[in-house]
């Protein structure tokens, strides 16, 4: 390769704003904001393949694929771009740190900070069964028909932040929290299926998981009830579950997170590059 590509093959991407990048040398574009939290939307050339940490990434029939940045995920990552008649080329991004929103707070209960030894089996349990919900990687293109939000109601909690009780670090807060009185109406912000529902989980209470292809999924927490069963074909806009304060909840709220994989990434990075236009 001249010295001209290999200049082009490490290139940075680090933008405030979602955009849209065309890198032609090597077939691909990016749409989406090179942050940690976010979410990518690549797209290849017909007879391109991508891959990712080893993992050859699912394509769209338009050829486009997802990528998801988790909120610590390194400055430096790359993915792959494969053809059957070229040698494979690395493409080395650049991923923005953020700073997030960190509290400490002292003199609370021990049972807050470390919940009791009885709970643990409950709460491994739990998580369990939610891991193997987000495993499912479909073919599905629900996801390019564009997001909404699920609730309306103040935000009251951001992606990325997170809690030290008496000293101790408590899991940072992977969702938005919309506040709004118990009953309030949950909608779809996407087309998908579900993937899981369960009334009482320990942590988020009720909770519901819909797959929106290609490992992107929503996951909805502290639901008073859910009006819709694994295996159901969801729509956008569709009332799904009603607003509730389950689980450890400390008052009535929706939290919303989304997975790409095991990647926890910015619902509110995903309302930005992925809008729905049908509202």
């Amino acid at each position: 390769m001249n010295s001209i590509g290999n200049l082009l093959k490490r290139i940075s991407f680090i933008v405030p704003i979602t955009f849209f990048y065309s890198l032609d040398a090597y077939a691909v574009t990016f749409e989406g904001e090179f942050k940690q939290g976010g979410l990518l939307i690549g797209q290849v050339q017909e007879g391109h393949t991508v891959s990712y940490q080893g993992k050859t990434l699912n394509l769209t029939t338009n050829n486009q694929f997802l990528l998801g940045l988790g909120r610590n995920a390194p400055a430096i990552t790359s993915v792959t771009i494969n053809s059957q008649d070229q040698e494979p080329e690395t493409i080395t991004l650049e991923i923005a740190a953020r700073q997030y929103n960190i509290q400490k707070i002292e003199g609370v209960p021990s049972k807050t900070v470390t919940p009791p030894a009885s709970d643990l089996q409950r709460i491994k349990q739990d998580a369990s069964m939610v891991r193997e919900a987000r495993k499912l990687v479909s073919n599905k293109q629900d996801f390019l028909k564009g997001f909404i939000k699920p609730a309306n109601g103040p935000v009251t909690g951001v992606y990325g932040s997170q809690r030290f009780y008496n000293g101790v670090p408590k899991s940072p807060h992977y969702g938005i929290d919309y506040a709004a009185p118990i009953g309030t109406p949950v909608i779809a912000p996407a087309d998908g299926v579900v993937t899981f529902a369960h009334n009482d989980l320990f942590y988020s209470g009720g909770t519901l998981i819909i797959d929106h292809g290609h490992g992107l999924s929503s996951t909805f927490l502290h639901l008073s009830e859910i009006l819709v069963k694994p295996d159901q074909q969801i729509t956008l806009g569709m009332e799904i579950a009603k607003i509730g304060a389950t689980g450890r909840a400390t008052g009535p709220h929706l939290d919303w997170r989304m997975n790409w994989l095991d990647q926890r990434i910015d619902p509110d990075l995903v309302l930005k590059v992925l809008p729905s236009q049908s509202r």
